[in-house]
C-alpha cells in the first residue's frame, strides 16, 4: 500500500493519540514502509497533526562525540540515529537542544522553552532533563518500527532512580557552540557497563511489563508496527521492577511477572 499523508494522520488518531499531546517519536523510516513523498510526507504528517501540542524526536550525536571529537555545534552536526531526525531538525520553526550527546529536536509553542538548559546537564538524560521531563507533562512516546531497545527515556529512569553501574566514573570535557557562537565548556559522564556495552538492548525485557500494567500498547503507523507508551506509567512500572533489584535488566536473564504484577 502507498500511504498518503491523510492515511497517516488518520493512524496517529486511530491509535489515540491528540493533536494536543506532547510526544516524542523514535522511528525507522524503513519500517513505515512505501509513502506518497516519502520521508518528507511522514514528518509533514506529524508536524500537521501535532501542531497544537508538541512534537520531539532525539537528536543524538553519542555514536561520534568523543573525547577526540569534543565540539558540538547544534546547527551542523549530524545526528546519528536516523534519517527523519535529520531531516526534522532543519525544518523551519524546530529548535535543537544544545546537549553534546543526547540533543533533541522540538516543534510546537512550547518547544523552545522545553529544550532550554539542556547544555548544563553532566550525563546523558540528567534528572529533569528534556527525557526525565516527559513524565511530568504527561509526555507519550510512539516508537515507530523499534522496540524499546531505543527507548531513550528508559535510561532517564534509570538516572533518576540512581541505578548503580550506568555511567562512567570520569567525564568527557565537550564543547558546546552556543546561539551566540561561543564554545560552553559541558563535562559529560556518558552510558557505561561493563558486562554491557549496550545497555538500551536489556529494556527490551521490560516490554510485556508495560502491556500489563497499561503502560504501552500497540498500534500502526504505515505499515510499522508501533509502541505508544506513557512515559509517566513507564517511570512507574520500572521503578517497580528495578526497586528489589536495581541491576536486573542487565544482571538477569528474565524479568518474572511477580515484579511487576500488582497484587489484590
Amino acid at each position: 500500500m502507498l500511504y498518503t499523508k491523510e492515511d497517516l494522520k488518520k493512524q496517529l488518531a486511530e491509535a489515540g493519540l491528540l493533536p494536543t499531546d506532547t510526544v516524542l517519536v523514535h522511528s525507522s523510516m524503513k519500517a513505515i514502509g512505501a509513502v506518497e513523498g516519502g520521508a518528507d510526507t511522514v514528518l509533514d504528517a506529524w508536524m500537521e497533526y501535532f501542531s497544537e501540542g508538541l512534537l520531539l524526536l532525539p537528536t543524538h550525536t553519542w555514536r561520534q562525540m568523543s573525547a577526540e571529537y569534543n565540539v558540538f555545534d547544534p546547527e551542523k552536526e549530524e545526528s546519528c540515529v536516523g534519517l527523519l531526525t535529520n531531516l526534522f531538525r532543519k525544518r523551519d520553526g524546530v529548535v535543537r537542544s544544545l546537549h553534546p550527546t543526547h540533543s533533541m529536536a522540538a516543534y510546537g509553542r512550547t518547544a523552545a522553552d522545553y529544550i532550554r538548559g539542556e547544555e548544563n546537564c553532566n550525563t546523558p538524560c540528567t534528572p529533569g532533563g528534556c527525557y526525565d521531563r516527559l513524565r511530568t507533562v504527561s509526555g507519550k512516546i510512539l516508537l515507530v518500527g523499534v522496540g524499546h531497545e531505543r527507548n531513550t527515556f528508559i535510561h532517564s529512569v534509570e538516572e533518576v532512580l540512581n541505578v548503580p553501574n550506568r555511567l562512567t566514573d570520569k567525564p568527557v570535557l565537550f564543547y558546546v557552540v552556543m546561539p551566540d557562537g561561543q564554545r560552553k565548556k559541558v563535562y559529560m559522564r556518558r552510558h557505561y557497563n561493563a558486562m554491557q556495552p549496550h545497555i538500551s538492548e536489556d529494556f527490551v525485557k521490560l516490554e510485556q511489563a508495560f502491556y500489563d500494567r497499561g503502560a504501552a500498547k500497540r498500534v500502526l503507523f504505515g505499515e510499522a508496527s508501533c509502541i505508544l507508551c506513557d512515559a509517566k506509567k513507564v517511570f512507574e512500572v520500572t521503578r517497580d521492577v528495578l526497586a528489589p533489584d536495581p541491576e536486573c535488566l542487565v544482571t538477569s536473564p528474565v524479568i518474572l511477572p511477580e515484579r511487576w504484577l500488582k497484587k489484590t
